[in-house]
């Protein structure tokens, strides 16, 4: 991913109203990130507990998304649907993120299961095991990658399909 910067941040949101957007808090460390590690930005508002924000470069531009974290609990332990991480490292929560445009503002939502503070880039970085003699594991990390990409586009595109 390539580094940016808050102003573009703040204007990439599609389902956030201006409000939201002024009221932003960036992560933690921002001005430090590692830029080349991640597949997209993602974190917890801290001031927000239940609010998290997904940044992605995707359908020809910076793309927004300000996600909440559902209530009530996950009966089983869930697996990530962005990362696919069967190793379970970190919680996975259900994230709702309203639609884009006149349907968000109508109430439609969209879901989904997500590593609980977006480690996604980290876990899909990390060396598989090996599955058998003569394995490609970088092979397959570098397609574990790949999918978490295509897996967080698909999300996002689900969002903005509402406008």
């Amino acid at each position: 991913m390539l580094p940016i910067d808050d102003a573009r941040i703040r204007a990439s949101f599609i389902n956030a109203t201006q409000r939201e957007r002024a009221a932003v808090t960036l992560p933690a460390g921002f001005a430090t990130l590692d830029w080349d590690a991640l597949d997209f930005l993602g974190w917890r508002d801290p001031k927000l507990p239940k609010v998290g924000y997904v940044v992605v470069e995707a359908e020809g531009g910076l793309v927004g998304v300000m996600l909440r974290e559902a209530d009530g609990r996950i009966r089983t332990r869930p697996q990530c649907s962005w990362c696919a991480d069967v190793t379970l490292p970190n919680d996975v929560v259900f994230y709702t993120a309203k639609r884009s445009g006149a349907s968000g503002r109508n109430g439609n939502t969209v879901g989904t299961l997500a590593c609980a503070g977006f480690e996604c880039s980290r876990n899909a970085r990390r060396l598989p095991s090996v599955a058998y003699v003569g394995f490609d594991v970088e092979a397959a990390r570098q397609r574990r990658i790949e999918a978490l990409r295509e897996h967080v586009a698909g999300f996002v595109h689900t969002v903005r399909e509402g406008s």
